[in-house]
């Protein structure tokens, strides 16, 4: 078999396993995520499974990828929204934790879940593969989504903010720290049940938080140029 012949089968079985554990968690959710079912489902033998994944992990890692379409469909049209890289980047939140909220499982798996190391270069066989994916977005964006850690992705988003005068340099890496662990620290509140919260008080909970922690690294004399605003849902709540 050429190297040619080989990619190709290798494709078309990732997409076999691929397209057969989104049906199992289309059907039992995360927790029926096993080698037995996906191999199963796929027509396959576990071992075979195996053959073109490292790990149940990194299948599992894979498949949660199938559901972030709707998500980088949707973000060019919220970073539009904004008048400069702070806005846009604050729109980005709202997109991802629109999306991230509606689906927790899946995104705990890609951004909160210890799955081991995930090589940036099965990453972009991941777009390789899906690549329609990536369709429509700039070369910019595709550029950051290919970075798999998200706060390396916040920070290379608003390194424009910093040459635009909204930030210090040396504030990039801590509020994109910052942020994401905010978002992870919601995160597993909702999903440990730990906050009685709706899916909808939860996003305007982070958003309003993310918020408060940019804006207080924003430089003062920039600060009237940021006209979205993210309240706090209780606050709403009280003057109601």
């Amino acid at each position: 078999m050429t190297v040619d012949r080989k990619e190709i089968q290798r494709t078309r079985m990732w997409r076999y396993f691929i397209d057969a554990a989104s049906e199992v968690i289309e059907e039992g959710g995360m927790e029926q995520f096993t080698v037995r079912k996906i191999a199963d489902k796929a027509g396959f033998t576990s071992s075979t499974l195996y053959n073109y994944f490292k790990d149940l992990s990194h299948l599992k890692f894979f498949t949660a990828m199938r559901y972030t379409a709707d998500y980088l469909n949707e973000l060019p049209s919220y970073l539009e929204k904004g008048n400069n890289t702070v806005e846009s980047w604050l729109y980005s939140w709202e997109c991802f934790c629109k999306h991230s909220f509606e689906k927790p499982e899946i995104y705990s798996v890609l951004f909160i879940d210890d799955l081991g190391y995930i090589p940036e270069d099965m990453l972009r066989d991941y777009y390789r593969i899906y690549e329609h994916d990536l369709l429509g977005l700039s070369d910019e964006i595709q550029g950051i989504i290919a970075e798999h850690d998200f706060a390396k992705r916040s920070a290379l988003y608003i390194q424009n903010a910093v040459e635009a005068g909204y930030f210090k340099q040396e504030d990039v890496d801590y509020i994109a720290d910052v942020t994401l662990l905010l978002w992870k620290g919601m995160m597993n509140s909702v999903m440990n049940r730990r906050r009685d919260y709706s899916k909808e008080k939860a996003i305007q909970k982070t958003l309003y938080y993310v918020f408060r922690s940019v804006m207080s690294v924003v430089v003062p004399e920039k600060r009237n140029e940021i006209t979205v605003v993210y309240e706090d849902v209780d606050t709403i709540d009280q003057c109601e």
